[in-house]
């Protein structure tokens, strides 16, 4: 009985986080309560159950309200602008070089994690170059989402945050094994942005017809910052940023302090340093405060909802009957085979419902086998983080597509195959380092 309620409890949760009727906070709040009443636990149970899931990732809420905000403030600055208007104009008249630089601006831009910040700063500054250069600007969009992904795998991105929150595992203690990963993902979207470069400059030189969609009229200007964000940028302290920068990224890496400490220590700095004053300081908070409150608040949600699976024991009935019902070779390896098939998957699963619903029921089916929760989550996180930015579920892709004019079929059509390969040899790369 605790395995059908269990398995409609993740069922409806799954399916409201896919419509998208309403925010992820409400089912995750909602649904595991109506389980949990389902099931036939009181109150007084459930209260134990919320306080000890919140307990789990009071942590991770902290680190991405100050982490999103301190990105922000650091946006704000004009940080990475110099950076990705450099290699623009370095870029201009050599195909391969264009989308070489394309790769290397996407991951740059995408440093803050915030993908709508990414197509913001990169679609502008590079769709006027790729119409002069008669280049598809679908060849465009499937670099900067490739080299998006590779980076939406920092800790502050969002993904390892939600798998932290389902595991427990501080977040950057996730992270670390993946830096190796990353930079073997530079290095083939490197590879492939230049042997995609070439494939582009031959069929321009054959006078092919490219799929160039329909780009805006008006792109050529809208990578001039406003008056609001010049007024924000403060140029003359771009070393002091960069070393501010530079200086969180190491504390992170070495462990020196929490994660969310090290953000607020980073913030109250980049505030100091870029904005005195009170009411200037209090302005850029509340600037960036519904990012990181909206983050923060899903993770508190998700909190909740895993404390009553666990507490109710719903995830470990359901993980004790798969057993029984899976092929015994499959058990042990299902994260495995969910991993090959992720990206795909990444097509009908949100990214709140991939972490939410399917990565609990996977930990509980192979812990059995003695897999570790970390190996199940780098499976199922390189498996699929590539495709993040084809998923019709996510809003910075409609933007995307809003700012170059695109159309989403023909972005999944030109897409999918490329960016599943890459999946799949980055998979194979984590699989030979020995993440799984």
């Amino acid at each position: 009985m605790l395995t059908l309620i269990g398995l409609l409890t993740i069922c409806s949760l799954v399916v409201l986080l896919l419509i998208g009727r309403m925010s992820p906070v409400l089912p995750l709040i909602v649904v595991p309560l109506l389980g949990a009443l389902a099931a036939g636990f009181g109150p007084e149970a459930i209260s134990g159950f919320f306080t000890d899931g919140i307990g789990r990732v009071t942590a991770i809420a902290t680190m991405f309200v100050f982490a999103i905000t301190f990105f922000g403030v650091l946006q704000d600055t004009g940080l990475f602008r110099p950076l990705i208007g450099g290699m623009v104009r370095l870029t201009r008249g050599n195909v391969i070089a264009v989308t070489v630089a394309t790769a290397v601006i996407g991951m740059l831009a995408h440093l803050d994690g915030a993908g709508a910040t990414t197509f913001l700063l990169t679609i502008p500054a590079l769709l006027p170059l790729y119409k002069q250069l008669r280049m598809s600007p679908y060849l465009m969009l499937l670099l900067l989402a490739i080299g998006a992904g590779i980076f939406n795998m920092l800790p502050w991105a969002g993904p390892l945050g939600r798998a932290s929150a389902v595991t427990g595992i501080e977040v950057t203690e996730l992270w670390r094994p993946l830096i190796a990963v990353q930079g073997v993902g530079v290095v083939l979207l490197v590879a492939l942005a230049a042997l995609l470069g070439w494939r582009e400059q031959r069929r321009i030189a054959a006078g092919k017809n490219g799929d160039e969609g329909v780009l805006v009229e008006t792109s050529s200007d809208l990578h001039e910052p406003s008056a609001e964000e010049l007024a924000l940028e403060r140029p003359r302290l771009l070393w002091a940023n960069a070393a501010l920068f530079l200086a969180v990224l190491v504390s992170l890496f070495s462990g020196v302090l929490p994660a969310g400490y090290i953000f607020m220590i980073g913030l109250c700095l980049a505030l100091l340093i870029n904005y005195p004053g009170g009411k200037a300081q209090m302005q850029r908070i509340s600037a960036h405060a519904p990012a990181a409150l909206s983050m923060g608040m899903i993770i508190l949600a998700a909190g909740s909802m895993l404390g009553i699976f666990t507490g109710t024991g719903m995830l470990t009935s359901i993980a004790q009957d798969l057993a029984q019902v899976l092929p015994a070779p499959l058990v042990g390896q299902m994260h495995i085979v969910l991993g090959l098939f992720g990206l795909p998957m990444e097509l009908m699963l949100s990214t709140d419902a991939y972490y939410f619903g399917l990565l609990p029921v996977t930990l509980e089916v192979v812990g059995a086998q003695g897999v570790e929760p970390a190996s199940v989550v780098y499976a199922l996180t390189i498996g699929n983080i590539i495709g993040t930015f084809i998923s019709p579920f996510s809003p910075a892709l409609w933007l995307a597509l809003g700012l170059a004019g695109l159309d989403l079929g023909r972005h999944i059509r030109y897409s999918l195959w490329w960016m599943w390969g890459f999946s799949l040899v980055l998979f194979g790369a984590a699989w030979a380092l020995g993440l799984f």
